[in-house]
């Protein structure tokens, strides 16, 4: 370690651990969405839906400080352009100054995420707390509109000048099962907040209390006929218990290598493609919803994006194509498909550069040691093999959360010659005797 780095000046973030404060407004904002878009509305106070982006243009200004300036990371400058670059070139995909702004605040919630870098989710100790009482509360909505039809259900309200309607509630294919929608007005939605909150408050809970709490979950998210989130909860319980019963030095290494070999799901929709492209969809059966994604939802686009824009391939049609900027604000919505995959959509838009950051984001997990994100990269990329995940914002911060080790001090030294001193704390008491070592965050939390 060199004079220079001992004697590097510090720059000072901004403090309140904003991404906290974000991460916490856009989860209460999106966990009830049905509930606050509904009475903002109704009392003609729509600005305060805004708060929490307003809130992430201050965390687009601390990944600027924090990852760019102060972890001279040249992977998070290289992302930070990027996104920039593709914010304009969907501008002039989509044609419209609505499109391009909706774009920007969609991409917003990746920087909130990426502000967790060098900090676990395990120090925020009061944004846990927010994040507990949102599983309970989603649940508890969840129940109540199976008994009890909400306002908000089919409520429209105008966004950026267009037209949107809260989830109306309506029955799903092969069954009587209603699609309950809970607080958050959309039933895919409404399970994956009772999903993420669930596996972010149970690393710390008795294992009585997950497999109490989890069936209750599974049960809730049942209601909602979300088939992926349920799928994706009951593999995540098996797991969890699978975990703790290791040793306990093996116990971690454990929960790593599951997190690695989750990737190999973004392989799956390819891989059905593959096997059952050109299958019939038979309409209100089972598999209707899944075959419907392989001929179209996964195939269409890229067959649209090589008549509208061959180039795209391989450079990408810009940040809100093929996305919800795109289908309400640009004249191109004819062309408009639901992509329902997290990393298809995101090709769509980014292009070959997404690939290259997504090798980096899987190499920095060898090197990762906070189990909360390691968690989150589970549940989401087996979540997002069907969702794409754009909307509402949550969803893209907590992706953005489980992949930010990648601009992390930790790997930012491991990938240069520059020195860049890593302060550890000493690992929190964790409950169960999970023993990872926890990156120190900055400031009190």
């Amino acid at each position: 370690m060199t004079i220079l780095t001992l004697n590097r000046p510090q720059i000072t973030l901004i403090s309140l651990n904003i991404e906290a404060i974000a991460l916490g407004a856009y989860l209460v904002r999106d966990a009830f969405g049905g509930v606050i878009r509904y009475y903002t509305s109704t009392y003609h106070i729509n600005a305060l839906w805004y708060v929490p982006d307003a809130i992430a243009i201050l965390c687009l200004v601390q990944f600027f400080v924090h990852c760019i300036l102060r972890n001279r990371s040249t992977l998070a400058l290289l992302v930070f352009v990027q996104i920039m670059l593709s914010l304009v070139l969907g501008y002039f995909m989509l044609g419209t100054v609505n499109a391009a702004v909706s774009s920007f605040k969609m991409m917003l919630p990746v920087f909130v995420g990426f502000c967790f870098c060098d900090s676990s989710l395990g120090s925020y100790r009061k944004l846990l707390s927010v994040i507990a009482v949102t599983f309970y509360l989603s649940m508890i909505g969840v129940f109540l509109t199976k008994f009890y039809l909400m306002p908000w259900v089919g409520y429209k309200y105008e966004s950026f000048g267009a037209v949107r309607e809260a989830g109306r509630l309506w029955w799903a294919y092969g069954g009587d099962d209603q699609r309950l929608m809970g607080f958050a007005a959309d039933n895919t939605m409404a399970a994956f907040f009772i999903l993420v909150s669930f596996a972010i408050t149970s690393i710390r809970m008795s294992t009585t209390w997950c497999l109490l709490f989890g069936s209750v979950a599974i049960y809730a998210i049942k209601l909602t006929t979300s088939k992926t989130t349920m799928i994706v909860l009951v593999l995540y319980l098996l797991l969890l218990v699978f975990v703790r019963m290791l040793p306990e030095k093996s116990r971690f290494p454990a929960i790593r290598s599951i997190a690695q070999w989750s990737f190999a799901s973004i392989f799956v929709p390819f891989f059905m493609i593959v096997v059952a492209s050109g299958t019939a969809a038979v309409p209100h059966s089972t598999l209707f919803s899944i075959v419907d994604r392989i001929n179209n939802s996964w195939q269409k686009p890229f067959i649209y994006l090589s008549q509208l824009m061959p180039i795209g391939l391989v450079t990408g049609c810009g940040a809100g194509c093929f996305n919800y900027p795109q289908q309400l604000f640009s004249p191109l919505a004819a062309f408009w498909v639901p992509v329902d995959n997290f990393y298809i959509g995101t090709y769509l838009m980014f292009g070959l550069p997404f690939v290259a950051f997504m090798v980096m984001v899987f190499r920095a997990t060898f090197g990762a040691t906070d189990v909360y994100k390691l968690t989150l990269l589970f549940v989401v990329n087996l979540f997002t093999i069907t969702v794409l995940n754009y909307g509402p914002a949550s969803g893209l911060l907590i992706i953005a959360l489980s992949f930010s080790e990648v601009f992390s001090r930790r790997a930012t030294s491991s990938r240069g010659t520059d020195v860049v001193p890593i302060v550890m704390r000493p690992p929190m008491r964790p409950l169960e005797e999970f023993r990872p070592d926890l990156p120190a965050a900055s400031g009190g939390r």
